[in-house]
């Protein structure tokens, strides 16, 4: 049950074209296939005092899980393909999952091009309720995005994950379609001519991430198709293998993985997320050692330079 992702070239275009001339924000609106008790959608006001309004779609839960994953998508931005996803978690784990402003339900209308202001924008969802622990998931242009997130709120985020991660240089399938969409700007529906404009204005803005992936000592996870032709993974690792960070990035290159990982079995998928968590430090309790300290009850030693009876 769920609806996958259009992954062709056709079948991305033809999701933004259907529901443009349908008057629909949603491509694949969720509650054809899911109770509003297993996926709903939801909104907030975007933080950074922009005051547009976010859309997203959520896994709602009567107590509050001990970890929830808030992902960050990449472009163009539809938090409804990870319904299928949202829809097998288990009960100890939520889900949040943004239409990035500029995007579907998402506002504004226009394209964000700085990837300050979007990460400024999405703070909101890196406030967890007491007791809950935070994993940030960046996918695709997400990515980029999620990394200043994690930077600027570094206590409120345990694990980062680069998920597909895009940064600036594009495979043979994202470069046709930048080009396409790039000559018919005025023509194309407003999710594809914002993902055209906000992502080849993305290189410029890769120096601020660098510095950012440097700063944090969380850890980080970089998961990625060794078939993505989207986003090639050469790129996403000679990006971390580049940065003198903290703590070196895990990198998990998934066999014949393509740019949407998370379309895949979401078993598998489940468990790639799995793995991103970080157990929790085992706290031990040690007595102080007590050898030569004399306490005012101990007896003296001999020869201890006390006087004899």
């Amino acid at each position: 049950m769920g609806r996958r992702r259009p992954k062709g070239l056709l079948e991305v275009g033809w999701a933004c074209l259907e529901s443009a001339a349908l008057g629909r924000k949603e491509h694949a609106p969720t509650t054809a296939d899911y109770p509003d008790s297993i996926v709903r959608r939801t909104s907030f006001v975007a933080g950074g005092g922009y005051g547009w309004k976010i859309s997203a779609i959520t896994t709602p839960r009567t107590t509050p899980a001990p970890w929830r994953i808030v992902v960050i998508t990449g472009s163009p931005s539809w938090s409804e393909y990870w319904a299928p996803v949202l829809a097998a978690l288990p009960q100890d784990r939520e889900m949040i999952v943004v239409d990035r402003p500029g995007f579907a339900n998402s506002e504004p209308l226009d394209h964000v091009p700085d990837i300050h202001v979007q990460a400024r924008a999405l703070a909101p969802l890196l406030q967890a309720r007491p007791g809950q622990r935070t994993i940030l998931v960046g996918q695709s242009y997400g990515a980029a995005i999620a990394t200043l997130m994690a930077a600027a709120e570094p206590n409120r985020v345990a694990s980062l994950v680069l998920l597909s991660g895009y940064f600036g240089e594009a495979g043979p399938t994202a470069r046709w379609l930048l080009d396409m969409g790039g000559r018919a700007l005025k023509l194309i529906p407003r999710d594809l001519r914002n993902a055209v404009l906000e992502v080849t204005g993305q290189p410029a803005q890769l120096d601020a991430v660098r510095a950012a992936l440097g700063r944090l000592r969380i850890p980080i996870h970089v998961v990625h198709g060794d078939q993505d032709d989207f986003a090639p993974i050469e790129i996403a690792e000679r990006l971390v293998a580049e940065t003198r960070a903290r703590r070196p990035a895990r990198v998990e290159r998934v066999a014949g993985g393509d740019h949407f990982i998370n379309d895949g079995p979401v078993d598998r998928f489940l468990s790639t997320l799995e793995a991103c968590i970080p157990a929790r430090p085992q706290m031990s309790w040690r007595w102080p050692a007590l050898r030569g300290l004399r306490l005012p009850w101990s007896r003296p030693a001999r020869g201890d330079g006390l006087a004899q009876a």
